[in-house]
């Protein structure tokens, strides 16, 4: 069974910050680590697994997958029709109890998005401990943290943001902070 790509298009036409120009690359390259998912998954049916070239698709396979994965949670966590999260909510309250306050969380999200290099800054829940962390992920596959569920994920390779921003990635940033769905990663935390 392929994966299939879904789609963003509800995203086009007015969502704030973000021009359908950018958005629709965007979905293009999402749907290139679609097909490289699985391109990948098809040749390693019929390779010797005792092979070098095995051992390269296996490493390839995670990393296209996690690009794959990684570009439905960003989308499907952005909306046209902006809320703030409710303070009253249990997710507000677990930011707070973990940062102190929502700002706290915030200035820590963009902070880590803001960080030097390409990758993905990604607000995981480890239910485990139950704490909440900000954390950087390199390219789609090293730095995830074990065992913990996503809740946001934001973008931060170069072409996520630079037919809209150029070279202002914080800009960018405070655009995304204003498209976030919080009814989806409200989801996610419960």
């Amino acid at each position: 069974m392929e994966y299939q790509t879904k789609n963003f298009d509800h995203l086009l036409g007015g969502l704030a910050g973000f021009s359908d120009e950018s958005l629709q690359n965007h979905f293009k390259l999402y749907a290139g680590y679609v097909a490289n998912t699985n391109k990948v998954a098809e040749k390693l049916k019929g390779i010797d697994k005792s092979s070098p070239e095995y051992a390269e698709l296996k490493r390839r396979f995670g990393w296209e997958f996690n690009g794959m994965r990684l570009h439905e949670y960003h989308f499907e966590a952005m909306t046209k029709d902006f809320a703030p999260l409710a303070e009253d909510s249990p997710l507000y309250k677990k930011i707070v109890e973990d940062f102190g306050s929502f700002e706290n969380w915030a200035e820590d999200f963009k902070a880590t998005a803001k960080m030097r290099g390409i990758g993905w800054a990604i607000t995981y829940f480890d239910k485990r401990e139950n704490r909440i962390f900000n954390a950087w992920v390199n390219e789609h596959d090293f730095g995830h943290l074990a065992g913990a569920t996503l809740l946001l994920n934001l973008d931060v390779f170069e072409h996520a943001f630079m037919i809209d921003y150029k070279m202002d990635r914080g800009s960018y940033i405070d655009a995304f902070m204003k498209v976030i769905d919080w009814t989806k990663v409200t989801e996610r935390f419960e």
